[in-house]
């Protein structure tokens, strides 16, 4: 190259200037996804899901000829910030201009909350992709507000391929040949398990590919101190669930064996806690997911993310965060995943009066490749533009559509009338009722990806089902508290035969009373103290799986056509429940206002009704309340009432089991230690007599966290 090619590569480069900054594609060029007719106009006119084209995957710039460049060489620009070699024609020279074309550069958005402490101008450092970048916060900005940045698209390389890593442990005290058992590592839990022929007390050795030092490795050790299920990274670079017995619990278990044997009773070895199933979704065909209920400590959950950095360690260092930044490092994700603006979008167009009908057919018309684009709305025959508005009341109407009883899809839950469970009879009502289930999840997947609130919320059990978590018999209160009760009441009977229980239970199939088995020929099996923990068992599968299977599996599978699931998996059930439909819109004085007080705290232990909220233990507990965040006392509700729904009426309206007002209720009790209870079907916590605020503060909080955690804590 001559000298003109060499100063053209220094910084001094001539800067690209784009000649057509306003282009954009003909609407004409739209293709319906599943529409083969369309009419001559540029807009489509009938309902329907409408591929829109983008712009050009390149763009055009103007760019001067430098000063001592000749016909035929190379000269240096710069292209939206990066250098490009050009080379000039044989007919120009220094001077003219040309038009050069480069590919169109993507701008990837990301969302963070500013830290503590940073005022603005000031810079600041988040971590994308797994590398730090530096931040300015932008003017009128303050710290916990949110940002959204950009940053030139990049491909995001793979995750490196973890080490092996050596290294040993002792066998836990109860830990049998073939159990799995959690081992903690800087708060990342692992999970091993323990090899035939080897006992408790001694030690085994085992490889984990694990990125982490020498000294972190150094310090797993075994934790046993709490109960309940725990997710765990096993062997395999995969999540799996691991049920653990604390000391003390294991202590008094030991104690009611005893007692039974003293006593001449035998003693029923069933846990409502840690006999647990997971919903396990298989590939059948490119349309269909086969769907079993299989125990919880074989299931597995994958911990990367195709087309992503996204590995096992940044799950689980998100999995701590507050909230918040979980909700914002989600934001993130969706944003690398969604297809840009400029690659076209989905046009769903449909009849306000035929709203369901039309949202049906464009939504499942659409290719899964197509369905992480970005989607714009219209009502036909209305004029709004989809700013955001009409998106917005789309969810809102299609939500609500869906969930309609009417529409036989959806039912109340017995259990609580705020929410909202499968119907088994679905099939039945709506011969399209798998289709239907198809859209809902897709729904709620964009919803979801698109950072809409939908309005409708369900049981626990469904999130718990949309994430994989372990499902318990005590599940089945959310569903039906009634045969929940007495179910758990067979524990404490000796002789079951009165009773003349065998392995069948009764469906009502719209007026019409169902015998269903739940073994094969149960109707000759007899429910006995032996055989009652299978019984129990079936049950459990039964009424949380079996029967809403194909419902269930269909609305999966349209729900991770749009979301990978292991992204969800930094949020527990609750969490999913506000993520999915916000935070509720809390009035403390209306709370306040309309709670009632029993036990220590009734007016027969404080005198008259007005000075029943004056107990100690009561003010305390509303100025912790008034003091937590958002998101806590949303837990809270969570904890007490089973959703962190209010009637829009306010809390004077909270619903019972039975469909009557069920208000608030702190009730006081001696006889409740450390922790507080919570009985969802009646919206009451059963709080103990603390003897400082302080003390009730870090137990209640614990008592939020732990449940949304699967602990036990009663």
């Amino acid at each position: 190259m001559g000298n003109s090619d060499s100063s053209a590569s220094h910084s001094s480069a001539p800067l690209a200037t784009n000649p057509q900054p306003n282009f954009r594609p003909n609407v004409s060029n739209a293709q319906p996804s599943a529409q083969p007719n369309q009419t001559n106009n540029n807009v489509p006119a009938n309902p329907g899901a409408y591929r829109m084209p983008g712009r050009p995957s390149n763009q055009r710039f103007y760019v001067t000829i430098p000063r001592g460049v000749r016909p035929g060489q190379h000269f240096a620009v710069l292209v939206n910030g990066q250098q490009m070699m050009v080379r000039c024609p044989e007919d120009n020279r220094p001077g003219d201009r040309l038009i050069v074309t480069a590919p169109r550069q993507q701008a990837q958005q990301y969302v963070v909350t500013v830290p503590t402490n940073v005022r603005p101008g000031q810079q600041f450092r988040v971590m994308i992709n797994n590398q730090e970048v530096m931040v300015t916060c932008p003017r009128g900005v303050r710290p916990g507000q949110r940002v959204t940045f950009q940053l030139p698209q990049q491909d995001r390389a793979p995750a490196t391929s973890p080490n092996h890593q050596m290294f040993e442990v002792i066998v836990p005290e109860g830990v049998k040949p073939g159990q799995p058992f959690a081992l903690i590592a800087n708060n990342q839990r692992v999970m091993v398990t323990c090899p035939p022929n080897v006992k408790s007390g001694q030690k085994i050795r085992f490889q984990l590919p694990i990125q982490l030092s020498q000294q972190q490795l150094e310090a797993i050790r075994v934790n046993y101190d709490k109960d309940g299920w725990m997710r765990c990274l096993g062997q395999d670079l995969k999540f799996h669930w691991v049920y653990n017995k604390s000391d003390l619990t294991k202590k008094e278990e030991n104690i009611r064996i005893e007692n039974s044997r003293l006593s001449n009773k035998s003693y029923i070895d069933f846990d409502v806690d840690s006999v647990a199933y997971v919903r396990e979704l298989l590939p059948k065909n490119n349309t269909a997911l086969d769907i079993k209920f299989i125990p919880a400590t074989e299931y597995s959950l994958e911990t990367s993310v195709k087309g992503t950095s996204v590995s096992y360690q940044e799950i689980n260092s998100v999995a701590t965060l507050p909230f918040q930044q979980k909700v914002d490092w989600l934001k993130n994700q969706f944003s690398a995943l969604r297809v840009p603006w400029e690659e076209g979008h989905i046009k769903i167009r449909v009849r306000r009066e035929a709203l369901l009908h039309d949202a049906m057919d464009a939504i499942e018309s659409i290719e899964v490749q197509d369905i992480k684009k970005v989607f714009r709305y219209e009502f036909i025959g209305e004029p709004a533009l989809d700013a955001g508005g009409v998106t917005r009341e789309f969810y809102q109407l299609i939500c609500q559509q869906l969930c309609n009883p009417d529409i036989g899809l959806f039912q109340y839950s017995s259990a609580n009338q705020m929410c909202m469970q499968f119907n088994p009879n679905s099939g039945i009502i709506n011969e399209h009722h798998l289709r239907y289930f198809h859209m809902f999840g897709r729904i709620l997947g964009k919803a979801l990806m698109d950072n809409q609130i939908t309005p409708v919320h369900f049981v626990q059990p469904m999130y718990k089902h949309m994430m994989g978590w372990p499902i318990t018999l005590r599940d089945l209160e959310h569903i039906d508290d009634v045969l929940y009760k007495n179910l758990t009441n067979l524990l404490t009977i000796d002789d079951l035969s009165m009773l003349e229980l065998d392995f069948t239970t009764t469906e009502d199939q719209l007026g019409h009373a169902v015998t269903v088995p739940l073994l094969p020929n149960g109707a000759n099996i007899t429910v006995t103290k032996d055989n009652l923990p299978l019984y129990l068992e079936s049950q459990l599968k039964y009424r949380l799986h079996d029967r809403i299977a194909q419902p269930l599996s269909s609305f999966l599978r349209g729900l991770y056509d749009v979301i990978p699931e292991p992204l969800v998996a930094v949020f527990d059930f609750q969490e999913l429940e506000l993520l999915l439909h916000g935070l509720p819109n809390i009035d403390m004085d209306d709370w306040i206002r309309n709670a009632e007080y029993t036990g220590e705290f009734s007016n027969s232990s404080n005198g008259p009704i007005a000075l029943s909220a004056q107990h100690k233990v009561v003010q305390w507990f509303w100025d912790i309340v008034k003091s937590m965040e958002q998101e806590h006392k949303a837990k809270l509700l969570q904890f007490v009432t089973g959703t962190a729904g209010v009637p829009v009426q306010g809390f004077g309206y909270l619903q019972g089991n039975d469909g009557n007002i069920r208000k608030f209720t702190i009730h006081g009790d001696k006889n409740v230690k450390v922790f507080p209870r919570a009985h969802t079907c009646f919206n009451r916590i059963d709080m103990p007599i603390y003897k400082s605020k302080a003390e009730m503060q870090k137990y209640l909080f614990m008592a939020i966290s732990m449940e949304s955690s699967g602990f036990d804590i009663e």
